[in-house]
């Protein structure tokens, strides 16, 4: 009888000591708690704890969190509703802050993520909101995180993820981004006008100053109008150069007068 006895105390203990051991991973920390009271922080490793019910301890992971933000309807300054989400990533700095201090730190952040998403963008109109994110993530995070702060909780970063238009707002931008490429199509070509009459007259002032340099150039023309076979090529030939012949054609035909005398 005493056998038994001896063997269901050692037993008893054993499973004593055994509830009383805890292993805690390199990322994680306990937050120790001995009859309600704050204790402390304890891990990485093996800790022990005082059995039956004296001390409770919580878990507490200190790796980086990565949060979605839902979407939020957003009405920015320049009144455009638009659907927001965007995600934030965050980690446990205090353990100790984060158990005590907040009920349950995850919902917590996320909310105050929430409310603050909605609150600065409406500061903004709807072309700084999609062309000034990483000034407005900046001024996120460290609003979110001076908020988060008595927490023990770090938000690092904060990234707008994608911003909804209404459809009619869709179409608005496309006309807007077709002008703008028509408009720069048109300035381009109206620049290449400008820099080719430019190159036209002064090829044309020193053609003007070198009459042989008309006649190679046409000769040069002339060349390459014939590179293609199936053509009719009407040859104007210029006054000068059959300005001699014509003299002597009009001095042959020209009629002798008659040297009789009356």
């Amino acid at each position: 009888m005493q056998l038994w006895l001896i063997i269901g105390l050692a037993v008893l203990l054993l499973i004593i000591i055994i509830s009383a051991i805890r292993i805690l991973k390199e990322y994680e920390r306990g937050v120790i708690f001995r009859f309600g009271r704050l204790v402390g922080m304890k891990g990485p490793g093996i800790i022990l704890l005082i059995p039956l019910g004296i001390d409770k301890m919580v878990r507490v992971s200190l790796r980086v969190i990565t949060m979605d933000i839902p979407p939020q309807d957003i009405i920015t300054k320049d009144n455009v509703t638009v659907e927001v989400n965007a995600v934030a990533y965050f980690r446990v700095m205090d353990a100790s802050k984060a158990v005590v201090e907040v009920q349950d730190y995850m919902f917590a952040t996320s909310q105050i993520s929430q409310t603050t998403l909605r609150s600065v963008l409406g500061e903004y109109e709807l072309d700084d909101l999609l062309t000034d994110r990483e000034v407005i993530n900046e001024r996120l995070q460290k609003i979110i995180d001076k908020q988060t702060d008595p927490w023990g909780i770090k938000i690092s970063m904060v990234e707008i993820k994608d911003v909804n238009l209404p459809e009619e707002m869709r179409r608005a931008i496309a006309r807007q981004a077709e002008a703008e490429r028509e408009r720069r199509a048109k300035v381009i070509h109206a620049d290449g006008e400008f820099q080719a009459s430019e190159k036209l007259s002064q090829a044309a002032t020193i053609l003007d100053r070198t009459p042989s340099a008309i006649q190679l150039r046409f000769l040069g023309t002339l060349t390459e109008i014939a590179a293609e076979k199936n053509s009719t090529i009407v040859f104007p030939v210029p006054i000068d150069l059959l300005k001699a012949w014509m003299q002597k054609q009009t001095g042959e035909i020209k009629p002798k007068r008659s040297s009789r005398k009356k």
